[in-house]
């Protein structure tokens, strides 16, 4: 039988499964659809002198992306990383589906969550329309093998807002370049982990830690009132990001950065 190359390419990335910087009260932030750890390397670089900072790979990013699994399963491999790392109790970020993980790691481990950064994400649940849009992009993945390159040109328009596309078209130009190494098994797993999950809203009355909220105004995946029910029912305050999209923390970092070091003081 044929090697798999695109599983070959995939696991020759450099792979640590988790960068971790910094010494202090421990911030750990989880990745969305698509992305990985690297993501979040201008919060690290922003907060390491203050603060112990994890970012880790999601099983989909690693060779565990065999699914099929869900976002609790999610929630414990996060439970599983802050054990191997001695990890206590932290402040959890997440940035989309690593919203969604973490809302669910907040009710599963409520003991093990000091605050909540919730990033371009929202408690409700995908429409019809979304999850048979979704469904297609997914299933063409899994049939081809890999993210097709029409494909990914059309996530590039997803995932980062107008002015980085216009203005830093290299950012998520640099993006496409590294989904297209994924093997397509990885990316239909990952979707499928969260496009039907039942709503959550009525579960954020029992979440009672800090939350900040992120999102991006430009931001066309999950539009900016569509966080409004974790502004509402986690009593947290909300930080609009001017001139970026869904992956809001990468592509405009300094006033996330400025809203996450003013929260993290707040909570330690």
């Amino acid at each position: 039988m044929a090697p798999d190359l695109s599983v070959q390419r995939y696991r020759a990335r450099p792979e640590t499964v988790a960068t971790d910087r910094g010494e202090g009260p421990p911030v750990v932030f989880c990745h969305g659809t698509l992305m990985d750890r690297t993501m979040f390397d201008p919060q690290i670089e922003a907060l390491e002198d203050d603060y112990r900072v994890v970012a880790y790979d999601t099983r989909a990013r690693i060779d565990r992306y065999v699914g099929p699994y869900d976002l609790y399963d999610l929630a414990d491999d996060c439970a599983a990383l802050m054990d191997a790392k001695g990890i206590d109790s932290c402040v959890l970020g997440g940035m989309s589906m690593g919203g969604f993980m973490a809302l669910r790691f907040a009710e599963r481990y409520p003991e093990r969550v000091d605050g909540l950064v919730l990033i371009d994400t929202t408690a409700g649940q995908h429409d019809e329309d979304e999850i048979e849009r979704y469904t297609d992009m997914i299933e063409t993945t899994k049939a081809s093998g890999e993210v097709p390159e029409q494909l990914a040109g059309v996530v590039q328009h997803i995932l980062f807002g107008s002015t980085t596309n216009e203005e830093n078209a290299a950012l998520s130009e640099a993006w496409i370049d590294r989904w297209r190494t994924y093997p397509g098994d990885s990316v239909y797993h990952e979707l499928n982990s969260w496009l039907e999950r039942p709503d959550f809203t009525e579960e954020l009355d029992d979440i009672d830690v800090p939350a900040l909220v992120v999102h991006g105004e430009e931001d066309v995946a999950l539009e900016p009132e569509r966080s409004d029910s974790l502004v509402e029912r986690l009593d947290a305050h909300r930080e609009m990001i001017p001139d970026a999209g869904h992956s809001s923390n990468l592509e405009n970092p300094e006033p996330v950065n400025d809203a996450i070091r003013s929260f993290l003081g707040d909570v330690y």
